[in-house]
């Protein structure tokens, strides 16, 4: 997109955005069974790069603090509990994945 082209998303109302990253982020705590590695290597981000964006939008946070709100506990118990170890194949997706969001 050009520089001067408007983008529709950016007339979303701030209250309708915040609400649907909301859910999205509960969606994401419900569904544990979607690993990281897995949303990395489909869509090129995951629940980590979600605390990363908050972030950047200005959340006060740490990053230890901003992964805690994003995985609704802190990071350590949700690896120890909820993370699977990735394998050759998953990382190798991801990887390929990640070099797709040069520019986004």
């Amino acid at each position: 997109m050009a520089v001067n082209d408007s983008d529709p998303l950016d007339e979303l109302p701030d209250d309708v955005a915040a609400a649907a990253f909301r859910r999205l982020v509960r969606h994401l705590r419900h569904r544990h069974d979607a690993q990281n590695i897995e949303l990395m290597g489909l869509a090129g981000f995951c629940r980590n790069c979600l605390a990363d964006w908050i972030r950047d939008a200005g959340y006060e946070g740490d990053k230890a603090k901003a992964r805690e709100l994003i995985h609704g506990m802190p990071q350590d118990e949700w690896k120890a509990t909820r993370q699977t170890p990735a394998t050759d194949e998953q990382l190798a997706r991801m990887e390929a994945s990640v070099a797709k969001n040069a520019g986004s």
